[in-house]
């Protein structure tokens, strides 16, 4: 299966939505100086990642449905293989997990949210010359 060219490669590795080549983040995920901060552009093909002033404020919906997701998932889980569901453990396994993968939830996000309106391109590269 090839997944170089799809958007779930752009999305799994945080990559340049139209050349899967570039880096979509200024720094690493968990770097939290810099919390998932976008770059300005793709450093392979140039593309600019800011169609307007304050464009990744809709990647916050995306972020409430990877929440949601992955809340119900460790609901589900919990239920699985739990003889006894118990309100509070489940509470406290969804903290952990929110807070553990915050940075993680976000860029998803972001990435998600940029590949909503920016398409993998083949000929990128005889545009960008």
């Amino acid at each position: 299966m090839k997944l170089k060219g799809s958007k779930l490669f752009s999305i799994l590795f945080i990559k340049c939505p139209q050349c899967h080549e570039g880096k979509f983040l200024e720094r690493k995920v968990y770097d939290l100086s810099a919390f998932t901060k976008v770059r300005k552009s793709c450093p392979v093909c140039k593309m600019n990642y800011h169609m307007e002033p304050s464009f990744y404020y809709g990647s916050m919906y995306v972020a409430y449905a990877l929440g949601v997701g992955l809340m119900v998932g460790i609901i589900l889980l919990n239920l699985l293989f739990s003889s006894e569901f118990s309100f509070l453990r489940t509470f406290w396994m969804i903290c952990v997990a929110l807070i553990s993968l915050a940075p993680l939830l976000n860029a998803w996000a972001k990435i998600i949210w940029a590949n909503f309106f920016f398409h993998f391109k083949t000929e990128w590269k005889s545009k960008s010359k």
